[in-house]
Order: C-alpha cells, then structure tokens, then sequence
C-alpha cells in the first residue's frame, strides 16, 4: 500500500479515519491529515489463473475509500492532492506446495513383513510368498547385511485372496492357535517322560557345556568348597556332639551354612548358562547374583542367627565342657582344607582381576563374579572363625570358665553377620543395575563424538549388567550433511545429475525426492550400525548398544 499524506493546518488525535475497500471496513488512526488509498490486487493461484479484486465498481471505492476530514472547511490544494493519488497494483504470489496427504490413525500399507511373520500372522505358506514382490533391506543382524521382506499390503491381499474373507483368515488363526496350545501340552508330557526315562535307565548322553563350566573357574571354586564344607560339617558336628562346646556347634552350623549357601552358588551358575530365549532376551546372567544374595540371607540367618542363640544360651545357662582334644584336631583340620579353599579362591579372584585390567580389591568390591565372591568371604570367615573358636575354647579349658566358649560363639556369628550385609549389599547393587566406571563411560563417548557423523551426544547411559556384560544407550545428534555425502559417494552423480535436469514437473520432482530421501534414511541406518560395530570391536564388554536419533 502507498499513501501520500497533506500538511494539515493542525493536528486531529485518536480514532479519526475510516477506510473501506471492497466489502472490508477499517479504522485507522489519523494524526495530521486523512489519507486516500486505491489499490488493485491480483491473486494467482496454482494453475496460473489470475483474479482482479476491486474492479467491479471502481468509481464507487474510490470514492468510500476516502476518509473522513477532521475539518469541514478543507482547500481546493488537499482535493488536488487526493485526486494525484498513485494506482500500483500489488501482486501477491502464493508458493507451489504439496497438498498434505492425510495417512489416519493406522497406515500400514508401506510397511514390510519379513516371511516369517508372513506365515505365522496370515496363514500362508512359503509357496504363496514366491508370487509376491521381494524386496532386499538392510538386515539387522550383525551375521547378515541384507535380507528379504515383502510389502505388508501385499501380504494382506494375498491371503484374502488363499482363505476368501477376512472371517475365514479369523477361523484359521484360531485353529491353529488351539493346535499350539495343544502341542505345547503334549511337549511338556513328552519332556517329562524323557525325564523319567533317564532317571530309570541312566543318561548316556555326553557330558553338556553346563556340566564342563564345574570343571574350570568359578565352576571349579564352588565345587571344591562344597566337598570341603560338607567334610568339615560332618567331622565338627561329631566334635560337638563329643564335647558339647558352643563354639564347635558354631563351628558346625557354619560349615553346614557354608555347605548349602555353595550349593545355591552352583545352581545360579547352572541356570545362567542358559541360552536367551523370548521371555528373556537379555539371558540368565544375573541367576548368579540371585544366588549370591540368597546366600548372604541364608549366612545371616542360619550361621550369624544360630550362633548368636547358641552364645546367648550358653551365657544364660553356662554348663562344663568335656574334653577338647579332638575339638582341636578336628578345628586343626578344618583350618588346613578352608585355607586350602581360600588359597584357591585367592588365585581363581587375581586370574580374573588381572584378565580385566582391576586390583584384587576392585574387583572383589564390584562384584565382577559374585559366586568366587561368596566362596572367598565364607572361607575367609571361615578361618577366622576357626580362629576365634580355637582361642575362645583354650580359654575355656585353661581357665575352667564355659563363659569364654559362648564368647567365642558370638564372636563366630558376628563375622558370619558381618560377611553376609557385605554379600546382601554387593549383591544387591548389582541387580539394581549400576553404571560403568567413568574412565570407561569416557572412552565410549570421546569414540562416538570423535566419529564424523556424529555433531552431539546426549542422555548416555551405560550399565552394568553383570558378569561384565555392559548395556550402552545415547541420544545421537547427527550430522545430516555428512550423511547425505556419505549417500552421495555411493552414487552416480553423472546420472543423478541428469535426473535433477530431467525434472520439470511437481509430480517429478515429488518422485525424486521420495526415492532419494528413502535411499538417505537407509544409510543413515547404516551408519547407526556401523557405531554400534566399531563400539563392541572396541570394547568386548559392551554387548548391548541402543543409539538413539535425536
């Protein structure tokens, strides 16, 4: 719009002007003089018509378009200056876009199926997808780079047209779903019947790759420590019945504890060698702490809690102990086979530690394995508790007191109680799922940021999800230009050029951009496989990365 204005001999303040143009009516704040507008206003629109606005009646808005005077008496000189008015059209130019495609709340029909799927979900067989368009993408297993999907639509259409109706596809699913169900009764039948037929005529089956894991690490640890634990049970049991001293009951109870909280050990090693499966994708590594922290409630409660009733008995209702000669023997005995188990557990712990780069402390704090971990502590406890007994009963039989005997008994079960908070607290932290060492939450994020096509990192996450197994997750910020050249490395850029030249129309430029832009988004795939590959190569901890875009 332009205007041109008169001096005006004063000034008039407010609301003063109106102007109409058209059927549209305004108001305008006038502060000298009143102002008179004629416009023309062409619109164009998307197929090159043109419209004129304003020309039906072009004396008469020419004529309601001047604004009221503030004054009655206005100069010939103002009316000379209205009727010198400008007349610019003003062009108003409307970009060429897209019309918006609305897809609903559900759009399937680009979405692929893998034949799998196909089979299972729309009842057809692998004879019915050979007819159907095949398509190669980007696979996302690190054992394969491509594989074979098939359009979701095509899919659907394909199985309407093998079952007739969409009831009739229903009734099938259900059939086989009830089929399923039944399968699954009979395996389950079947598996025990196999199992009852080892049972009666023996297993000849090879030794498994669970049964091998006892024969070496901590497999190896936890064994040795139940044969001894059961051996030295049995003998101070005998001990105690024989002298009927409270610290050798102490003594007993703690080796049994120690017997059965093993043997728990070995059932978590067992069951974390099992192979990942739907309900638990993530495997059955952490049975192993499961076991652990069991065995540090089953220490508190058994070896601290019967030690201390038995130590408070014997300091309520004291009675005369007889003949401690074979209790030495016997705690003489014990001493040699725990050590032996500790010495053990000791080298077991320092292979480890050294394997993954940790102090003998670090690694026992950190619980790396937490089975080794239990065995070092009890056996641990359990010389010291020998010693404590030793002493506590020399006392006994030096000074005749039975007092110093059910000292030693709390004595016994305060280290036993002190060992399993430290097992309950370990245990617990690692199920909880704690982070990774910050050098190495360092490292994994200076090798991303360092990486071309990454412009930023955010919200990184790495946890600890035992057995030195590391789950890593980070927003990534990626570099859209480095992708786009990336893509544009693998291509033609002759050829690609010739096809931006041969575009004249929306419909061909909307085609271009489409194929491209489907063709850009896969590689940026692989460019987020290629970072979850160089991090695992780099860091054999790490077994689960979830690179989020941002």
């Amino acid at each position: 719009l332009r205007c041109q204005e008169a001096p005006r001999p004063r000034s008039c303040h407010g609301w003063q002007a109106s102007m109409k143009s058209g059927s549209l009516s305004y108001i305008l704040p006038c502060n000298r003089l009143p102002v008179q507008l004629m416009s023309q206003v062409r619109v164009y629109t998307s197929n090159g018509q043109k419209k004129d606005l304003g020309s039906e009646d072009t004396n008469k808005s020419a004529h309601e378009e001047t604004l009221h005077k503030a004054e009655t008496g206005q100069d010939t000189t103002n009316a000379g200056q209205k009727q010198s008015l400008l007349k610019q059209p003003i062009q108003v130019k409307v970009k060429a876009v897209l019309k918006k495609r609305e897809y609903g709340p559900k759009y399937t029909q680009n979405n692929f199926i893998t034949g799998v799927r196909a089979i299972n979900e729309f009842c057809l067989k692998s004879s019915d997808l050979d007819q159907l368009r095949k398509i190669k993408r980007r696979s996302p297993h690190d054992d394969t780079e491509t594989f074979t999907v098939y359009l979701r639509s095509d899919v659907e259409a394909k199985s309407l047209e093998v079952w007739g109706s969409p009831e009739a596809l229903a009734r099938e699913r259900k059939r086989r779903k009830e089929a399923e169900i039944k399968y699954r009764e009979n395996l389950f039948r079947n598996q025990r019947l196999l199992w009852e037929y080892k049972q009666f005529f023996g297993n000849t089956k090879p030794r498994s790759s669970t049964a091998a894991m006892f024969f070496k690490g901590p497999g190896k640890v936890v064994m040795v420590a139940i044969c001894i634990n059961g051996l030295n049970f049995f003998f101070k049991l005998l001990a105690w019945v024989y002298t009927g001293s409270a610290s050798m009951f102490s003594e007993a109870i703690h080796s049994l504890a120690d017997t059965c909280n093993q043997a728990l050990l070995a059932l978590g090693i067992s069951q974390s060698a099992r192979t990942p499966d739907p309900s638990h994708p993530y495997g059955f590594t952490n049975m192993r702490y499961i076991a652990s922290l069991i065995s540090g409630v089953g220490i508190f409660m058994m070896g601290a809690g019967l030690s201390w009733y038995h130590g408070i008995i014997g300091l309520l209702h004291p009675h005369p102990v007889e003949s401690l000669l074979w209790a030495y023997c016997i705690l003489a005995g014990s001493l040699v086979s725990e050590g032996a188990t500790l010495l053990v557990a000791i080298n077991e712990i320092r292979r480890s530690a050294r394997a993954k780069g940790l102090s003998f402390y670090q690694y026992v704090v950190q619980s790396r394995d937490p089975s080794t971990n239990v065995v070092l502590l009890e056996d641990a406890a359990a010389v010291l508790s020998v010693a404590v007994a030793a002493t506590c009963m020399g006392l006994t039989s030096l000074t005749g007191n039975p007092y110093y005997d059910s000292v030693g008994s709390l004595g016994v079960g305060t280290l036993l109680g002190t060992v399993s908070a430290f097992l309950i607290y370990t245990n617990t932290e690692a199920l909880l799922g704690r982070s990774i060492e910050p050098e190495q939450l360092q490292r994994l994020t200076e090798l991303l940021e360092s990486d071309p096509v990454v412009r930023a990192i955010h919200d990184v996450k790495a946890t600890d999800m035992g057995m030195s197994k590391v789950r890593f997750k980070a927003e990534v910020d990626f570099d859209g230009r480095v992708v786009t050249r990336s893509y544009l490395e693998k291509q033609d850029i002759e050829q690609l050029l010739q096809e931006i030249q041969q575009v004249k129309t929306l419909e061909e430029l909307e085609a271009f951009m489409l194929k491209h832009g489907d063709n850009i988004i896969d590689t940026l795939g692989a460019e987020v496989d290629r970072l979850e590959k160089d991090l695992k190569q780099r860091n054999p901890d790490v077994r689960h990365v979830d690179l989020e875009i941002l």
